[in-house]
């Protein structure tokens, strides 16, 4: 091929407006890409980061953030956090909130005990929240640490994605692998059910259970 046409299609190419990633709705199936961290000051507690095209995944969203997602076509916000971590933390009703500006509200509270456990069925929850999507999706919970337990347990299980490479992209979001429950356990292998190589394991004293 001439090295000016070469030179045309390169450049063709180049202008082309990237392939989609949505890795959620129902027929969602491109391999959810790398997270990417985004700006939180003003929006969310600790960590925010999206994932392709369609999903964020953070801390705690203050109001102002909730109402920019909404703006930027996020219909779908799924919680983690205990009800009383919402009594006790955070100054606005979010189901209310978020409710009104129109998105769905998914509840989906853990904290690693008995009655709030990390189980399998939340990634099936989740997963069925993932494929029911409409918009965009929000998935939080106080510093993204559980959020990015889920994410990797949904990667690893619903998705196909290799060990290795879900918890590398935990980790961009806030896997802390060293982190522990109170009883030593850790929420990704709670919510799979097993064992997971490749996992950090603690080499210090335990620490507290995490948000």
């Amino acid at each position: 091929m001439p090295t000016r046409r070469v030179a045309i299609l390169i450049a063709a190419l180049v202008a082309m407006p990237a392939a989609a990633q949505k890795v959620a709705g129902p027929n969602a199936t491109v391999v959810p890409p790398a997270p990417v961290a985004l700006e939180i000051e003003g929006l969310f507690q600790a960590k925010f980061s999206n994932v392709g095209d369609d999903l964020f995944i953070g801390g705690q969203p203050t109001e102002r953030a909730l109402r920019e997602l909404r703006a930027q076509g996020v219909t779908t916000v799924v919680n983690l956090r205990s009800p009383q971590e919402m009594t006790r933390d955070v100054k606005f009703d979010e189901a209310a909130l978020v409710k009104s500006l129109g998105m769905k509200y998914v509840y989906l509270p853990m904290r690693g005990t008995p009655d709030l456990p990390y189980a399998p069925q939340a990634v099936k929850d989740f997963a069925d929240a993932m494929k029911a999507a409409d918009g965009k999706v929000l998935l939080h919970c106080t510093i993204a640490w559980r959020a990015s337990h889920l994410w990797a347990a949904y990667l690893i299980q619903e998705r196909g994605v290799p060990v290795e490479t879900a918890l590398k992209h935990a980790r961009a979001i806030n896997l802390m692998d060293d982190h522990r429950m109170d009883d030593g356990g850790h929420p990704l292998e709670a919510f799979l059910g097993r064992t997971v190589p490749g996992l950090g394991r603690p080499t210090g004293s335990e620490l507290p259970n995490g948000s």
